[in-house]
């Protein structure tokens, strides 16, 4: 159960958007994993940030690549910051001195701007990685139904969904393959169309091998095979993937059965050119993909040359991958205007929610000062008939309501940013807002 903490109300005006953390770039594997947060820590570690006064909402995105802690306080005056990072090392039991340049330190737009990259895969490893706007849905999804968010963060965070979803749709930064294993896997998928219904045989159960099976698994293959000098390696890749395993024996005869041939051994010319041809045969003319991610080559080159067989080496995947990192990198232009366009909109918001509240201060001034006006002329207003001085209350509130009304309308027709928060600033100095008895 959520601990029962208020958050924040905007008609307190002014907030601060405060972001701390550490990512792939800033820390190695050893210290993220120390400050890396659970789905029930995170939670927890909100339920303490809020309970300190210092922030009113927060939440914590925790992944293998990074932990970070966005926040929001009601105004400018504490070291948010310092409070975010004293939770950080408290919490996982750290040394300051640990933390030292290891850190980032975020406010207002920029936080938002780096949340927004984050969504759109511009600040991962992987550049365009389809798996963190899911972790940072995830993350919010839980601190919202935690009732650990409020206002400025739900609409932050709903944005950062949005700006990503859009990068993804609308530019070419994730839609490339960005390892040799995943780029292997879409170019059968371009042979073949939906791999569902074919069969793949995986020759090695290594890292690599992992890799591929994985994203065959993810697209549907039909059948997977792993075929394993160590038949125990196998039999555990199989059975983790969903697959079956063969012992090394069967190798030629696995062949036959394959529309795709993934190999990762470490010895050279595993498979020949008379087998591929043999295991042809068999096919009567279907197409067979080859993928040789060996390193000596398992698949004799010349293998290349027969018909209707398509043959891929490390070397050839590593190029097409390169090619594939130049052009995303080449759409960053269009995804950080996209992250721009919807920071612009994120800060409009803001600032027509600060300027409402700024106009609901100022009539609360005025009818203050109403009020204590009339106190001053009370023995005057005796005098007068009920009905008058119901009038002159009536007729006072109305002008308070006109005076209030030029100066939101301004704000609100105030297209151009800095005007806007020019003018609330203005009214904030001019009228005293900010003070306690406002």
């Amino acid at each position: 159960m959520p601990t029962a903490i208020p958050t924040m109300n905007l008609a307190t005006g002014r907030v601060q958007i405060a972001l701390i953390g550490c990512n792939h770039r800033t820390a190695p594997v050893e210290l993220r994993e120390r400050i890396a947060f659970t789905p029930e820590q995170a939670l927890r570690a909100t339920d303490e940030l809020r309970m300190t006064g210092a922030l009113e909402e927060a939440v914590v995105l925790s992944t293998c690549n990074r932990s970070e802690v966005y926040g929001v306080a009601p105004g400018f005056g504490d070291d948010v910051q310092g409070v975010m990072e004293q939770l950080l090392t408290d919490f996982h039991g750290l040394q300051p001195a640990e933390l030292n340049g290891r850190l980032y330190r975020e406010k207002n737009s920029e936080a938002v701007r780096h949340l927004f990259r984050v969504a759109s895969g511009l600040d991962s490893m992987l550049l365009g990685e389809a798996e963190i706007l899911g972790q940072v849905r995830e993350a919010y999804g839980r601190a919202l139904e935690h009732g650990s968010t409020g206002p400025v963060l739900n609409r932050m965070f709903q944005s950062a969904l949005e700006v990503g979803k859009r990068v993804r749709s609308e530019t070419q930064v994730g839609t490339r393959p960005m390892s040799v294993a995943w780029a292997g896997v879409k170019l059968a998928e371009r042979v073949f169309g939906d791999l569902e219904g074919h069969e793949a045989v995986i020759v090695g159960a290594g890292s690599v091998a992992e890799k591929v099976v994985e994203h065959l698994r993810d697209r549907g293959i039909g059948r997977l095979v792993v075929v394993n000098r160590s038949q125990d390696r196998a039999e555990d890749l199989a059975r983790r993937m969903g697959g079956e395993s063969v012992g090394w024996a069967l190798l030629e005869t696995t062949l036959a059965g394959a529309d795709i041939i993934v190999t990762s051994v470490s010895s050279e010319g595993v498979i020949t050119k008379a087998m591929l041809e043999r295991a042809q045969q068999v096919h009567k003319g279907r197409a067979l993909f080859v993928v040789d991610l060996g390193v000596p080559r398992n698949v004799e080159p010349d293998s290349a040359s027969l018909y209707n067989l398509y043959l891929y080496n490390v070397d050839d995947l590593g190029e097409i991958v390169e090619q594939n990192r130049k052009a995303r990198e080449a759409e960053i232009p269009r995804a950080e205007a996209l992250i721009a366009e919807h920071i612009s909109k994120f800060e409009a918001w803001c600032t027509s929610v600060e300027a409402l509240s700024m106009t609901a201060k100022l009539r609360d001034r005025l009818l203050k000062e109403r009020t204590a006006l009339l106190n001053e002329k009370s023995v005057e207003l005796a005098q007068l008939p009920a009905e008058e001085r119901e009038r002159i209350l009536k007729l006072t509130e109305e002008l308070i309501d006109r005076v209030v009304q030029t100066p939101s309308d301004r704000l609100r027709r105030t297209r151009e940013l800095r005007q806007r928060l020019a003018g609330i600033e203005a009214l904030r100095d001019l009228f005293g807002l900010d003070s306690e008895d406002s």
